[in-house]
């Protein structure tokens, strides 16, 4: 049962959270559901394949950021070329060195969130069969230096240059994961097998998000700065204007802190906005037009910064 102290801080989070995304800067989110889904009958095999696309993202980035190598390239190879397809290859920047991390728990967590996206490439793979698609051309490079151009924190990024950077450039993947299963969910139309999956699916990236915020937030609270959570102001700023180019809804929330009162007591308990949700703790979902946007720069193609020559599948 909520109490008045429980009640009263739900009440200055969701505040907080909804003065935090009508103001900020700017970066990108993801999603599902088709936008047009009157116009438009998608397959249960067409959303997943979408997935599948996303899923090669998560993997790659992951992957190379602990291992060093893409995933078809490890001691038991993922295949990124499919049922006679061809696969596409990834960009990275010409001096590419994995992420050398000095924090211990960073690097566990890297690795942990590594295998499990792995296994969700390999999981839809498998549950596609002869439907699934390869692996189109991903761009971890430019991508990332457009993204911090357009968000407003540079004119260039690399999300292997430190931890702080791997935090950061996993924070763009990771709440976008977690709109993209969100947006898929009332779509699917096997409610036995595949909604199930994505449902797990959908619970293991809100808790890989959930993960990267809160190690975002830790780590500005041992510096004692916003450094980190300001990025994610400005990164969640632009996903939710990539999103919605009309400026409503938004549908992004970045990390931070506020000082809270509970009880009537001074303002001096500190209460973290971990949570990507709405006023109601109620988590975002984006369609796949929203996903698209996001992951391709806003472009009118469909094709660049993450996917420079576009998805494959039908949903692209």
């Amino acid at each position: 049962m909520a109490t008045q102290e429980t009640q009263q801080l739900d009440s200055i989070i969701s505040s907080r959270r909804a003065l935090l995304a009508m103001g900020g800067a700017a970066i990108a989110g993801l999603a599902f559901a088709p936008k047009a889904e009157a116009q438009t009958t998608v397959t249960d095999n067409d959303i997943l394949n979408f997935a599948l696309n996303l899923e090669y993202l998560e993997a790659q980035f992951y992957t190379l950021a602990t291992a060093g190598v893409t995933i078809d390239k490890l001691m038991t190879p993922i295949p990124v070329a499919v049922n006679g397809g061809t696969a596409g290859t990834v960009t990275l920047k010409p001096s590419f060195a994995k992420v050398p991390f000095a924090n211990t728990g960073i690097a566990s967590y890297a690795a942990e969130t590594a295998l499990e996206e792995q296994k969700h490439v390999r999981f839809l793979q498998a549950a596609l069969g002869t439907n699934a698609v390869s692996m189109p051309n991903i761009d971890l490079y430019n991508s990332f230096n457009a993204l911090a151009s357009g968000a407003g924190i540079g004119s260039a990024f690399d999300p292997f240059a430190s931890d702080a950077n791997f935090l950061i450039g996993a924070y763009v993947f990771e709440d976008v994961g977690v709109t993209a299963y969100h947006g898929a969910a009332g779509l699917i139309s096997d409610k036995t097998k595949i909604l199930p999956a994505a449902v797990g699916i959908h619970a293991v990236e809100a808790y890989h998000a959930g993960l990267i915020r809160t190690t975002i937030a830790g780590l500005d609270a041992q510096a004692g700065n916003t450094a980190l959570s300001s990025l994610t102001q400005k990164i969640s700023a632009f996903r939710a204007k990539l999103a919605n180019p009309s400026g409503t809804p938004v549908d992004d929330v970045g990390v931070s802190t506020v000082s809270v009162a509970l009880n009537g007591s001074s303002n001096n308990y500190m209460a973290a906005t971990i949570v990507n949700a709405d006023s109601n703790t109620v988590g975002f979902g984006r369609s796949t037009t929203q996903i698209l946007a996001i992951v391709t720069g806003g472009s009118s193609s469909n094709k660049g910064v993450f996917f420079p020559a576009g998805l494959n599948g039908t949903i692209k």
